[in-house]
C-alpha cells in the first residue's frame, strides 16, 4: 500500500550567507560578505463600527391638507430640537418630506435620518424620542459602518502589527543561534484580507431581532496581514544584553 504524500514543511525563517558584492573602488579586499536572516509574519485585527445611522419615520392622513401638514411639522421640530440639545449637529441630520392625495384625505409623509459617532447619545435620543412620541413615530434599528477614515486605519494598523510581529520572530531566531538582529534590508507586504463580522447561527434568520451588541458585532471589521522581511545579522549577542 503506498502511503501517503509528506506535506511540504512550511519555513518561517532562513538563515542565508549574503552574496558579497564587487567593490565601489579600484584595488583592496572585497568587503567580507555579510548575513541576513529572511522571516515572514502575520497579523490580524479586527474593528468596530465607528457610525451609527438612525431612521425615524412619522406620517398624518387627514382630510384637510393643511391638519395633515401641521401634524407632521410638530413632530418633526420636537425631533429636530431633541436632538440638537444632544448634541446632533445640523450636518448630521437630514429630513425629507412627502406630500401626497389618497384617496379622500391628505397624506404628509417624513423620515428623519440621524448620524451618530456616539453610540450612547444615539439610545439616548432614540429612548427619549420612544418615550415621548410612542407610536405616532417609527425608528428603525439602527445601520452601523465604518467611515473610509476608519477602514484605512484598520489597514495601516494591520500592516504595522504585521512587520512588528515579523521583527520580533527574527529577534528569536537570531537570539536561538546567539546571534544579534541589525537593521532591515527589505520589507514586502505579501497578502492583506478584509472580511465583515460573523452572527451567531441561531439568529441568522431573523435580523430583525437582532439586539445592539450583536448589531455591532456583525459590522465589526476584520483585516490580515501577511508580510515578507530581510534582516542584518550583525554578529554575537551581547552577552549583558541577553542576561537582561
Amino acid at each position: 500500500m503506498a502511503l501517503p504524500a509528506t506535506p511540504p514543511a512550511r519555513l518561517f525563517a532562513e538563515l542565508v550567507q549574503a552574496k558579497a558584492e564587487a567593490p565601489a573602488g579600484r584595488g583592496g579586499p572585497p568587503p567580507p560578505p555579510g548575513r541576513e536572516v529572511h522571516v515572514s509574519g502575520s497579523a490580524e485585527l479586527s474593528a468596530g463600527p465607528d457610525r451609527a445611522r438612525v431612521s425615524l419615520r412619522l406620517s398624518s392622513r387627514k382630510g384637510a391638507a393643511g391638519e395633515a401638514r401641521s401634524s407632521v411639522a410638530r413632530r418633526l421640530e420636537y425631533i429636530a430640537q431633541s436632538a440638537r440639545q444632544r448634541g446632533v449637529s445640523e450636518e448630521n441630520m437630514t429630513i425629507m418630506e412627502d406630500f401626497s392625495r389618497v384617496e379622500n384625505a391628505y397624506q404628509m409623509e417624513a423620515e428623519v435620518c440621524m448620524i451618530f459617532s456616539d453610540f450612547g447619545k444615539m439610545q439616548n435620543v432614540c429612548n427619549l424620542l420612544i418615550e415621548k412620541l410612542g407610536t405616532s413615530v417609527t425608528i428603525c434599528p439602527p445601520h452601523f459602518y465604518h467611515t473610509p477614515e476608519a477602514t484605512d486605519a484598520l489597514r495601516r494598523q494591520v500592516c504595522v502589527a504585521a512587520v512588528g510581529n515579523t521583527r520580533r520572530k527574527a529577534q528569536e531566531v537570531c537570539r536561538l543561534f546567539g546571534q544579534s538582529l541589525g537593521k532591515p534590508l527589505l520589507i514586502r507586504e505579501e497578502e492583506t484580507k478584509e472580511w465583515g463580522g460573523h452572527i451567531d447561527s441561531h439568529v441568522l434568520n431573523s435580523p430583525d431581532s437582532l439586539t445592539l451588541q450583536e448589531r455591532i458585532q456583525n459590522a465589526t471589521a476584520y483585516a490580515s496581514c501577511r508580510v515578507f522581511a530581510v534582516f542584518e545579522i550583525k554578529g554575537k549577542e551581547n552577552r549583558r544584553n541577553k542576561l537582561l
